[in-house]
């Protein structure tokens, strides 16, 4: 059976992938439709294992909150280029990725991309067409759940490489957003001084300690030098005592007790955070081939 333009139109319609691609299927399967997309299908799967180990550390994090208020979602979703991360149909797929995990409260990842798209594809399927089709590897990487504590949630994004969700008691939606900026600029690790983890105050007191026997001043004054020096480091990575961005006069613990308002609870997730990547230097590169020929 001979395989007509109209045929490859159709199949792309359906597919989405290159004229070739399906003409080629369709030659394979004898112009059956049907088939062909079941074949597609079946080496998009292989084409996806095969690009699964490659670094995807840019695309997108979304936070959405649900109709009531009463529960919020981050989620970070990765491809191999910022050009990809930056197109309608990533940025699609996103969306209706948070969305799912937002409506059914996953426990794990793998829970999360059974979940079903409004396509009827799960999560993972659309992932691996995506992946087919557009040739990079494309990853969910990871995602935070929250049901409300307190009364109410602020959510900021950075563009689409920081989103934020923080938990708040008392204050308004207004405040939770002032909050949930200063946490996307400021990058606290924690809430207060008591939760900073033990081995990372043990680690940073080693290191002032080291710098502070330097100065060759006695013992005690060393000990006061490093206990000045441990607190200073505390402030600075617990949220509320770090200087407010929107009034550096105050810090975020002294704007919340004027509004009566205690955080409960945050989520930072920002694009490739962690991600080792690869860098290219093609100069390099070229004059290995140079020295090689």
């Amino acid at each position: 059976m001979s395989v007509t333009a109209t045929m490859v139109k159709e199949l792309r319609e359906r597919t989405g992938a290159g004229m070739m691609e399906c003409k080629k299927a369709l030659t394979e399967t004898a112009g059956d439709l049907d088939q062909a997309i079941e074949l597609m299908r079946k080496q998009g799967l292989a084409k996806a294992d095969k690009k699964a180990g490659r670094v995807a550390a840019e695309g997108r994090v979304v936070v959405q909150r649900d109709a009531t208020g009463s529960a919020a979602i981050a989620i970070e979703v990765n491809c191999e280029t910022d050009f990809v991360g930056g197109g309608d149909e990533f940025q699609t797929f996103a969306n209706q990725v948070a969305e799912a995990a937002l409506a059914a409260a996953p426990v794990d990842l793998d829970a999360l991309l059974a979940l079903s798209l409004p396509s009827g594809a799960s999560v993972d399927e659309r992932r691996r067409e995506m992946v087919a089709k557009i040739g990079e590897n494309i990853a969910v990487r990871r995602f935070e759940h929250l049901a409300r504590q307190g009364d109410v949630f602020g959510l900021y994004s950075h563009g689409s490489r920081i989103g934020v969700v923080v938990d708040l008691k008392g204050g308004d939606e207004a405040l939770a957003r002032d909050i949930a900026m200063h946490i996307a600029a400021s990058r606290p690790l924690c809430i207060s001084p008591d939760e900073v983890p033990a081995e990372l105050v043990a680690k940073e007191r080693e290191i002032f300690e080291a710098q502070a026997r330097e100065s060759g001043k006695p013992e005690e004054i060393i000990q006061k030098m490093v206990d000045g020096r441990v607190r200073k480091y505390l402030s600075e990575v617990a949220l509320v005592g770090q200087p407010f961005v929107k009034d550096a006069d105050l810090t975020v613990g002294q704007r919340l007790k004027q509004a009566g308002a205690q955080v409960m609870r945050f989520v930072r997730l920002e694009v490739g955070e962690g991600v080792e990547k690869k860098t290219e230097n093609f100069a390099e590169e070229v004059m290995a081939q140079v020295r090689g020929g």
